[in-house]
C-alpha cells in the first residue's frame, strides 16, 4: 500500500514515539535503574562505568559559574524572610545571612564530599577549586548593600573551609600535618597565582607534589 503523500508529492514521514524513558523525572529514573540493574545484574559494571564518567563531567569553571549563579540568586526578600522577630525568638540580620549563604553553597561542599569518598580526587579537586573562585569573585560584592553586605567574611573564610575539608578528605578532625602527603596533593599553587592571588595566603602555600 502506497504511503499517502503531501501536496507537493513528498511521501510523509511516519511520527516518532515518544520514548517514555525521555519523560522520567530524576526520582522515576533512578527506581527504572535499580529494577534494571535488579533484573540484569550482568550490566552492574557497565553502569559503574558510565556513572563514574558522568561524576567526572566537571570542571572548575562550570563549578565556579554555578556557585555564583546560586549566591546571586539570593535578594533581601530572603533574608528579611529569615531575620527578625519570629515565634521561635529573633534572628540577627547577618546569622540569617550566614545560614542563607550555608544553605546555598553546602550542597557543593558535600558534592565534593562524596566525590572524594568515591575516590575520585581529581573531580573533587575540580570542585574545590570552583568553590574557591566563586567564593573569590563573590568578595567584591561583600562591600555592597546586597545580602552578602550582611556577611562579608562569608568568602574568605568558607573558600578557606572548602579547601581545609579538601585537604584532610572531608574529615576535619584531622591536622594536615598528620596526613600522609602522597596520598592527596597539595592545592596547586599555579592555580592559586593565576586565579585567586590575594588569598594566597588564606589558603595556604602547601606546595604541590606530583
Amino acid at each position: 500500500m502506497a504511503r499517502a503523500k503531501n501536496p507537493h508529492g513528498d511521501a510523509k514521514r511516519p511520527r516518532k514515539k515518544i520514548s517514555v524513558l525521555d519523560r522520567l523525572k530524576p526520582g522515576e529514573a533512578e527506581t527504572v535503574l535499580r529494577r534494571l540493574l535488579a533484573a540484569h545484574p550482568d550490566l552492574g559494571a557497565e553502569a559503574e562505568r558510565i556513572a563514574r564518567l558522568v561524576l567526572g563531567e566537571v570542571s572548575f569553571e562550570s563549578v565556579a559559574s554555578e556557585v555564583e549563579d546560586a549566591v546571586r540568586a539570593l535578594d533581601l526578600d530572603d533574608l528579611n524572610s529569615r531575620a527578625g522577630s519570629h515565634a521561635w525568638g529573633y534572628t540577627e540580620p547577618s546569622e540569617a545571612a550566614w545560614e542563607l549563604l550555608e544553605e546555598t553553597v553546602g550542597p557543593f561542599l558535600e558534592d565534593m564530599q562524596r566525590q572524594m569518598k568515591l575516590g575520585l580526587e581529581a573531580e573533587a579537586l575540580e570542585i574545590c577549586k570552583g568553590l574557591v573562585l566563586a567564593l573569590y569573585r563573590l568578595r567584591k560584592e561583600t562591600n555592597g548593600d546586597g545580602l552578602l553586605g550582611w556577611a562579608p567574611d562569608f568568602p574568605a573564610e568558607t573558600a578557606a573551609h572548602a579547601v581545609d575539608t579538601w585537604r584532610t578528605g572531608g574529615d576535619n578532625r584531622k591536622r594536615v600535618v598528620q596526613r600522609d602527603p602522597r596520598k592527596r596533593p597539595g592545592f596547586p599553587q599555579d592555580f592559586v597565582e593565576k586565579f585567586v592571588s590575594e588569598w594566597g595566603s588564606l589558603i595556604g602555600r602547601t606546595p604541590s607534589r606530583t
